[in-house]
């Protein structure tokens, strides 16, 4: 009898994850049998528990917090948008036995700002707080998208700096503490990890007007505080990432079964379950 393919979401903390539910919703939609678990792996012990669950027959990962640039940096085969990134999300065993890097969070975004929020990034002015893989997927996106201008800040000025100076285009770095000196924005992206690690997270409500629309990458609990922020900033819509999470999720399901799902009734069925 043929072993059921095996699937992952690697994270630290991954408790929280909502991937194996979806992924168990795209499957019972295509009626594809598969296994699909989180598997929370501290830093020291990431490479480890990839290769291990790889070499027992794992099929493929996503890949979340904190583990995307080591991620990329184990693959024998990035893709190219990976190679431009140097982060990955996605890793798939291909049939020589290698392992594939992909990225497909700028994507996700893009699609889930596009559709369920009705926000069309071109010629738009936007803040993207944090200097992450996940930032710095959404910061190519944005920009490939053809945003205004991108404006970067971090907590630690240096890591801001370092992303913005392995991108092309109307990018600039602001200091943490000369954020209260911009202009209100037409999108805020939260992409930090203060919300899932239950850090202490505040912006300047001055960032925010009733033009402006806020989105954190983090969904569920982490997506709170920054949300909570928009609502009493007085912007716009505030949206949280389950809707980048489903495209995304799609996207890895359709690199790895070659069929794309529903991310629509994927969406619902989230949503009339009790998600976070």
């Amino acid at each position: 009898m043929t072993a059921t393919p095996r699937y992952a979401v690697f994270g630290h903390p991954v408790a929280h994850s909502l991937s194996p539910r979806l992924h168990a919703v795209f499957a019972e939609q295509t009626g594809i049998a598969l296994e699909y678990v989180a598997v929370d792996a501290a830093p020291d012990g990431f490479v480890h528990a990839v290769r291990g669950f790889f070499a027992g027959g794992g099929c493929g990962a996503n890949v979340t917090l904190p583990h995307k640039a080591a991620a990329f940096a184990l693959a024998e085969v990035p893709t190219p948008l990976a190679q431009r990134l140097r982060v990955a999300n996605v890793l798939t065993r291909l049939p020589d036995g290698r392992l594939e890097a992909g990225s497909n969070d700028g994507a996700g975004m893009l699609a889930d700002l596009r559709r369920r929020c009705a926000f069309e990034p071109r010629g738009r002015e936007v803040l993207l707080v944090g200097a992450g893989g996940a930032a710095r997927a959404a910061a190519l996106a944005l920009l490939d998208a053809g945003v205004r201008r991108l404006t970067i800040a971090n907590r630690t000025f240096k890591r801001a700096q370092a992303l913005a100076d392995g991108l092309t285009g109307p990018v600039r770095v602001v200091r943490w503490e000369a954020l209260d000196r911009l202009e209100a924005c037409d999108l805020v992206v939260n992409a930090t990890s203060a919300g899932v690690l239950h850090a202490a997270f505040a912006l300047p409500a001055s960032l925010a007007s009733v033009h402006t629309t806020a989105y954190d990458l983090s969904y569920g609990p982490a997506a709170q505080p920054f949300l909570q922020w928009a609502r009493d900033a007085g912007c716009l819509s505030a949206f949280d990432g389950i809707g980048m999470l489903v495209e995304t999720a799609a996207a890895s399901f359709e690199r790895w079964h070659g069929v794309r799902p529903d991310t629509d009734a994927a969406l619902r069925a989230l949503s009339a379950g009790n998600r976070p």
